[in-house]
């Protein structure tokens, strides 16, 4: 795979697939600029290099027809304030009006184009599609690593008709994290993997149990490891038709010396509500009217000892429904945790990063992926569709 400093881009029209799919309010405001941060260096890089700039990107799921509060005109104006300067936006992604945009675009000027899910054939990889927006670029460069789980026109399809493709500094920074450095981790490894379902995560689950030297299971996905266990865990959120598999992972991590932590104890209500009243109860007791929806203080203090002497720390998933307070701080303490080991601590998943930012402590974790699912899938030991992609171009 080639990246952006390998390939020649003076004077080059480039056309970079970012991920903006960022959040906005009921007002339009981005609550949240990130991924657009996290792509400056690749975006100054070919500024410097006095490359006429093209972005393409997607913001959420208007399901192929324009939707004017799904426009990029938001991204737009965040992107020329970080840049300074100003960022051209068109009212499509294909056409005779962008064409003529694009022909008229200086060297050290930036179009960005507009939401690309406008279009349905964007999605469905539609080769006339992939075509249009190949058309308009000389170079491609994909740093859209939150899309890269995807196979999509705009960063699969195009790579068969540009003339040279590569993958930006976020794309190279993601793969060097969730690959490099997992592949080969300085021991001790742990994982913290949390959310909601044991079926979001099972291929996680097997494909890490067999590198880590400790994995700690939070979140809603817990409980389906104690009742696997034998535990009575009232209303709390368990999946039946996976205990058996649950158990086959306590079993595997048994055979190969993983030690695996479950909570000892967690606040329980009636109800998922911020007005519910909470007990703090060991696992064992859970009332039979009652869910489990955080980590208890007996199980943060236990995690907090698993990981002191870890020196790779992988976390992905919340321990609780964080975002509400009465429930977020198993959460919380695991950041704060997290942000006070030596370890090298790599955090993936659109809630752990929120739960991070939300703790303060973005400064202190050592990476914070910008690509749940694709991070995910990464774990998962699967290929990437874009990253495919990206090395079929290459070669």
């Amino acid at each position: 795979m080639n990246f952006i400093n390998q390939i020649d881009l003076k004077g080059k029209r480039v056309m970079f697939r970012f991920d903006f799919n960022v959040p906005l309010d009921s007002s339009q405001n981005i609550t949240d600029d990130i991924r657009i941060r996290a792509v400056l260096p690749s975006l100054n890089y070919a500024l410097d290099e006095g490359a006429r700039v093209i972005i393409i990107s997607h913001l959420g799921r208007p399901k192929g027809k324009p939707v004017p509060q799904m426009s990029l005109a938001p991204v737009a104006k965040r992107l020329s304030r970080l840049l300074g300067k100003q960022v051209l936006l068109a009212n499509d992604c294909i056409g005779p009006d962008v064409e003529k945009i694009v022909q008229d675009l200086k060297p050290g000027c930036v179009l960005m184009l507009e939401n690309l899910r406008f279009h349905k054939e964007e999605e469905a990889n539609d080769d006339e599609f992939s075509q249009k927006l190949a058309y308009f670029a000389d170079v491609y460069i994909d740093d859209a690593f939150g899309n890269a789980h995807r196979a999509h026109a705009s960063n699969v399809g195009i790579t068969k008709y540009v003339k040279a493709c590569g993958a930006g500094f976020l794309m190279k920074k993601e793969l060097n994290y969730f690959q490099t450095q997992l592949d080969k981790p300085v021991r001790p490894f742990v994982a913290i993997i949390g959310g909601s379902k044991v079926s979001d995560k099972l291929s996680t689950l097997i494909n890490l149990i067999k590198k880590v030297d400790k994995m700690i299971i939070g979140g809603g996905m817990a409980f389906t490891f104690l009742k696997a266990q034998g535990l009575e865990i009232g209303t709390s959120l368990v999946e039946d038709h996976l205990i058996e598999q649950a158990r086959d992972i306590l079993e595997k991590a048994q055979k190969l010396g993983v030690k695996l932590y479950l909570p000892i104890d967690c606040v329980i209500a009636q109800s998922m509500s911020a007005e519910a009243v909470t007990k703090i109860v060991p696992v064992q007791e859970i009332f039979p009217d009652w869910m489990g929806l955080d980590i208890g203080p007996a199980t943060i203090t236990l995690f907090r000892e698993v990981i002191a002497n870890a020196k790779t720390i992988l976390w992905n998933g919340p321990m609780g429904v964080f975002e509400i307070d009465a429930f977020s701080r198993g959460t919380s303490a695991m950041v704060h945790a997290l942000a006070g080991t030596h370890a090298l601590t790599i955090v993936g998943g659109g809630d752990t990063d929120v739960a991070v930012q939300k703790a303060g402590e973005n400064d202190n974790i050592s990476y914070i992926s910008t690509g749940g699912g694709a991070s995910l899938e990464l774990l998962e030991g699967k290929t990437l569709p874009a990253i495919e992609a990206l090395e079929k171009c290459a070669d």
